[in-house]
């Protein structure tokens, strides 16, 4: 059975409406790009020249892609990229391979009920030309949705799930290539993967740092882990708007720094930018 689309969206937004407390996250959303709707889940290309990021209505609901560019100093006006499937096809959660040489995306487009998510890849050359989306093979994608790929510089590829045979109600998977170019699919496992829907998880170029979105509370929320080891180790629910529900991590390059998106009153949601390091410096997200 596939995961219902219009359920899980009508879920986060009412989670949205509450009033909004105090938190130390500051509202980065572009002004050419800030809308009464809703925006979330950047992703940069290597040169910080172009962001694709998802768009969606006041609801959190009929995903799709968009595009601006760095031009002139500022972001530009916000526009399909070529490869995105024309409405309403739902699509969302872009998130640019470390080198830049694609982008890993979700999609609908392969289902008339525009209900299944799956994962699709989309090459972009050196010069910056997208190439033609082609989506993942079974095992990494099921026939249930699969949310928010991202890959590290290891190739290995971090997705949502609430396919069969997890620990709850959704859960981490990582997907790396075999011997004979398929792919393989592992559970991350506790304490990562738990009981609760854990269906968003962003990495750190390095694979060392990663930030969880899950329903460990009263909403969905962002949650710490890094790497020792073999083992992911909590270390703090991230500070953010506790009234409201997050989506979309996405790292700093040095994984100092986190943007994400949260619903902020009549402006709906909005991208906001948040330290992982204490005193970081890195200069991030790209200026324009």
């Amino acid at each position: 059975m596939k995961q219902a689309f219009p359920i899980f969206a009508a879920a986060l937004w009412l989670w949205g409406c509450a009033a909004p407390a105090q938190h130390p996250a500051q509202r980065w959303t572009p002004a050419a790009i800030a809308t009464s709707d809703y925006e979330a889940t950047p992703a940069f290309s290597p040169d910080g020249r172009e962001m694709i990021y998802l768009a969606a209505d006041a609801r959190f609901a009929n995903w799709r892609l968009m595009r601006s560019r760095c031009e002139g100093g500022a972001w530009s006006a916000p526009e399909p990229p070529p490869f995105a499937a024309p409405g309403p096809v739902i699509e969302a959660d872009p998130g640019f391979v470390p080198d830049g040489s694609g982008l890993y995306f979700i999609s609908a487009r392969h289902d008339p009920a525009n209900a299944d998510f799956d994962i699709y890849h989309v090459p972009r050359s050196a010069g910056g030309v997208w190439g033609r989306p082609e989506r993942l093979p079974a095992p990494v994608n099921s026939p249930h949705a699969e949310l928010l790929p991202r890959a590290d510089a290891a190739g290995r590829l971090y997705f949502g799930s609430a396919r069969p045979g997890g620990f709850g109600g959704g859960d981490i998977y990582v997907a790396t290539r075999d011997a004979a170019g398929g792919w393989r699919v592992t559970n991350v496992g506790p304490p990562v993967s738990s009981v609760v829907n854990d269906y968003e998880a962003e990495v750190s170029r390095d694979g060392r740092t990663l930030i969880l979105v899950s329903d460990r509370g009263d909403r969905s929320h962002l949650y710490h882990f890094v790497r020792e080891g073999e083992k992911w180790v909590e270390q703090s629910r991230l500070a953010a708007n506790d009234s409201v529900f997050q989506v979309g991590p996405l790292l700093s390059p040095r994984a100092e720094k986190l943007l994400f998106a949260q619903a902020d009153g009549d402006r709906s949601g909005e991208m906001f930018l948040a330290p992982i390091v204490a005193g970081s410096r890195e200069d991030w997200p790209p200026a324009c």
